[in-house]
């Protein structure tokens, strides 16, 4: 009966283990650290992989086990293509880019299936004419949550205004309508946030105005164009004398919401106080929830690192926000920061004082950009990155806090935080953290998951964290219920980690 008894526990926790298994793909040639790629997702059982290196562009294929059955080259790319998006489906997907020839800009699609290969000919979506001197890459592509409705979008600045162009497309990219919109916009104090459509096509963003240059946000806008729309309808907030951070939108398909987050200031060049969240009801087209929320010195003693409880929140930026059922939400922030020699930290030069926050470049100012890895090469300048502590804050749908917790994870590298941050995974009603963690000088990838009420679990070491593996888990892509993919590096080679639990 003993052995009966240890026999079955023995199963159990090997059972959990063997649920969490890691498989690697094999390091090809042109797999090198110089590869840019992008996880494109799961068909038919199939994993792609988009890889691009110098004028090459192909789609790895992978089974079930990461190994490699196909490769497709992408011989009717040009060479300089601008860029790649990718929207997919359980049986194909679409795969959208841009290239310039003269001085057209040509915006183009493919069908492909779950071996990669061309479903059809590619077929041209839109062109636009450019002057010299113009930034070439415009168009950029947006899906709604159940991929029914594809947004290619553009932006053109005429004179002193803007000029929006949108085609929404259907599933099958059908062009369902195209609108051009003119408004205004000053390159020095606006900001948006990033772009969505939601699945009954409305396009959806914010749009921020600071008082000068380098400051926080004391102006906001909710921006919506629903479908048959000739003009964009501004809803503004009223902010009662509070300053914002950086601005999370977040659409919410199921209860018919806009979701509005930010860290937010009392005074200029003060420090954080708290959250700003604020709920957007598309149905009822009225503001339903706006609350400043102020984040108590329990909860910014458990957070910080080093320095007093007013600084704690000094560093932390919303990373990710994800929905419940209920209306509720469960946001994720990080705290980060970096030193140079030649140029110390600083929260305003870093979201504001780029000249990527303009339009043309409303992703980049963001301290992430995730999904597609470009390498950077390597700096001169000495900078070393710092991804500290995880807050993990739930709220409810009237924008209380239910409860708090803090992952807590100390990391840094010199020149390069490709190997930092976490990636997320949500499955089995548990939102799953991994990331990398020195120990014993090696790299290893741990998980740490955040059940419904809060309660956080350190799950054992994943089974198959193989020695000589770096992950890069800022870069992972969950691709299934119950599978990520995280790209690592071996060597000097980039190859993939599949996740299964």
């Amino acid at each position: 009966m003993k052995y009966i008894l240890l026999v079955f526990v023995w199963l159990s926790f090997s059972g959990k283990s063997l649920g969490q298994q890691i498989t690697y793909s094999e390091a090809e040639a042109n797999d090198l650290r110089s590869l840019n790629f992008e996880i494109i997702g799961k068909i038919d059982q199939h994993f792609l992989i988009y890889k691009n290196i110098r004028n090459d562009n192909y789609i790895s294929v992978l089974d079930a086990k990461m190994n490699q059955v196909n490769k497709t080259y992408l011989s009717f790319m040009p060479d300089k293509t601008l860029n790649v998006d990718f929207v997919v489906y359980p049986d194909f997907a679409w795969l959208i880019y841009q290239y310039q020839r003269k001085n057209i800009v040509h915006c183009m699609a493919v069908k492909i299936n779950g071996d990669g290969k061309l479903m059809t000919d590619p077929f041209e979506l839109d062109t636009t004419s450019i002057s010299f001197f113009a930034n070439n890459k415009i168009y950029s592509t947006i899906k709604s949550e159940d991929k029914s409705k594809i947004l290619v979008y553009k932006i053109q600045k005429k004179n002193d205004r803007y000029n929006f162009t949108t085609l929404l497309f259907n599933d099958s990219l059908k062009l369902q309508e195209k609108k051009q919109i003119l408004t205004t916009f000053d390159d020095r104090k606006t900001i948006f946030s990033d772009f969505f459509v939601t699945n009954k096509g409305t396009f959806v963003f914010t749009r921020a105005n600071k008082s000068a240059s380098r400051d926080f946000i004391d102006q906001l806008d909710l921006v919506t164009k629903t479908v048959g729309q000739d003009s964009f309808t501004l809803t503004p907030f009223s902010l009662d004398g509070n300053l914002l951070d950086e601005i999370k939108l977040k659409v919410d398909n199921q209860n018919g919401n806009y979701l509005i987050n930010s860290f937010y200031y009392a005074k200029r060049r003060g420090n954080v106080e708290g959250l700003y969240t604020a709920v957007f009801s598309e149905t009822d087209n009225a503001l339903s929830v706006q609350r400043f929320l102020p984040l108590g010195d329990s909860l910014r003693a458990g957070v910080k690192t080093d320095g007093n409880n007013r600084t704690a929140l000094n560093d932390f930026f919303i990373r990710d926000v994800n929905l419940k059922k209920d209306g509720g939400f469960i946001i994720t922030a990080e705290d980060f920061y970096s030193q140079g020699r030649s140029n110390p930290w600083n929260r305003y030069d870093y979201l504001y004082g780029s000249p990527y926050y303009s339009p043309y470049y409303y992703n980049y100012y963001s301290p992430y950009s995730y999904g597609y890895y470009n390498n950077r090469g390597f700096y001169s300048s000495q900078v070393r990155y710092y991804y500290n502590n995880l807050l993990v804050l739930s709220l409810n749908a009237h924008g209380d806090i239910e409860w708090s917790n803090v992952i807590r994870k100390s990391q840094y590298d010199d020149d390069d935080d490709n190997y930092l941050s976490y990636a997320l995974m949500l499955t089995g009603g548990q939102l799953h953290y991994l990331f990398n963690e020195a120990q014993r000088r090696n790299q290893m990838l741990n998980d740490q998951s955040m059940e419904g009420n809060g309660k956080l679990n350190r799950n054992p070491p994943l089974r198959g964290l193989d020695r000589g593996y770096e992950f890069m888990p800022r870069y992972g892509h969950q691709v299934s219920a119950n599978e990520i993919i995280i790209p690592c590096t071996y060597r000097n080679y980039i190859v993939f980690g599949k996740i299964e639990y």
